[in-house]
């Protein structure tokens, strides 16, 4: 699309935008006037650097056009400068040899060349990881410098719909074999089984975001950088009404290794939701060791998966079954919840159950009633 100039928008910004492309060069940049005559000769000096090749990028040192073209190094700078994100992003400005990316002009980058560097620099890694590690962060680099030529992700970079959940007499058990290790850990795996919140939101949840009269948690970002509202149901209510305080620690008792479960005490003594609002609801973090814990609660619930299905998100997978079997949604109903972004995440929870079309096969002829007794024999006769 052509250049265009965009007007303030007010309560915003009160100054004029330049967005669009222009010979392959991608523009979403203020011209930091109020005025519109002086936007739109900054529009038009902006046209004429692209037209001679003159045109910096917001955030490309100056003097990189005059050294040559704008190479993937300088366009990866760029974009994180912008403020793209830069997880991931370090492995690849930082491979060397004849399939790195980072000397190669932006314009040069072809699907060979992204399919090389990614087998390279990945050569063990499955096709989602290559894809989550390397295809995203430089497509994001090539778009934010103008690029936009489409490219393939890796093949099966969606991975498989094959998905593990608990039954219910299944969860009720793994529950009651954490509240034997900790309450406080079965507490946090109801909430994860009830909301299908992701590891990393239930961790984050303070205190101050938690609101019972409302059966609501409100998580104002998310991993798909939405607010989500997650309704509480009764079980989870009355769980955390139920919750009993931390427990102190005596000064007989020494303290945990750094690590272990239980080495914060904030608020022992207090009632569990009565504590600072501004306290993180559960005072457990990310880490290989809570991780094992949740492999000794589910040895000890006599219960397996395959593996990279048994972690905390089979969670997520059983909050979407039960929502879809017991809670009657389909696909479509599922992304209302906030969970899913689209139905191509939501659609897998389909799978979980006997479609009614595939029930009509309790109509096929069946043998049963002669199974077991003697056939009349008969004689064919043409």
């Amino acid at each position: 699309m052509p250049l265009k100039l965009v007007p303030p928008r007010p309560g915003k910004t009160p100054y004029y935008y330049v967005r669009g492309s222009y010979l392959g060069i991608a523009l979403d940049r203020s011209t930091k006037s109020t005025e519109e005559r002086l936007a739109k000769a900054i529009r038009k000096r902006w046209r004429e650097q692209i037209e001679r090749g003159e045109y910096q990028p917001k955030g490309i040192p100056a003097g990189a056009a005059a050294a040559g073209p704008l190479t993937f190094l300088a366009a990866a700078v760029a974009y994180m400068k912008a403020g793209g994100e830069r997880k991931h992003l370090g492995p690849i400005i930082e491979m060397t040899g004849p399939s790195a990316l980072r000397d190669k002009p932006i314009a040069d980058v072809d699907q060979i060349a992204i399919d090389t560097a990614a087998a390279e620099l990945y050569p063990k890694g499955t096709s989602a990881t290559r894809n989550r590690q390397f295809y995203t962060p430089v497509l994001a680099v090539l778009h934010h410098g103008g690029i936009d030529r489409r490219f393939k992700r890796p093949k099966g970079w969606r991975g498989t719909k094959s998905t593990s959940w608990l039954e219910p007499a299944q969860a009720f058990r793994l529950f009651r074999e954490a509240d034997k290790i900790d309450a406080e850990f079965g507490l946090f795996l109801r909430v994860l089984c009830y909301t299908g919140m992701r590891l990393g939101d239930a961790l984050g949840v303070k205190l101050g975001q938690v609101n019972l009269e409302r059966q609501m948690i409100y998580l104002p970002r998310t991993k798909n950088n939405e607010p989500r509202a997650v309704y509480l149901p009764k079980p989870v209510i009355d769980a955390l009404k139920h919750q009993p305080p931390r427990p102190e620690r005596g000064a007989d008792i020494k303290a945990p290794r750094r690590g272990q479960l239980g080495r914060s005490r904030d608020g022992a003594g207090v009632s569990f939701l009565e504590r600072d609002p501004v306290a993180r609801l559960f005072r457990f973090h990310a880490s290989g060791y809570l991780r094992e814990l949740l492999k000794q609660t589910m040895k000890a619930s006599r219960l397996s998966f395959p593996r990279r299905q048994g972690g905390f998100h089979i969670f997520c997978h059983t909050y979407g079954t039960w929502m879809h079997r017991f809670g009657e949604l389909d696909t479509f109903g599922l992304t209302r919840t906030g969970r899913w972004a689209d139905e191509r995440s939501a659609d897998r929870y389909r799978h979980s159950e006997v479609s009614e079309e595939s029930r009509r096969a309790d109509r096929l002829p069946s043998d049963a009633a002669t199974r077991g007794k003697a056939v009349e024999k008969t004689t064919w006769r043409g």
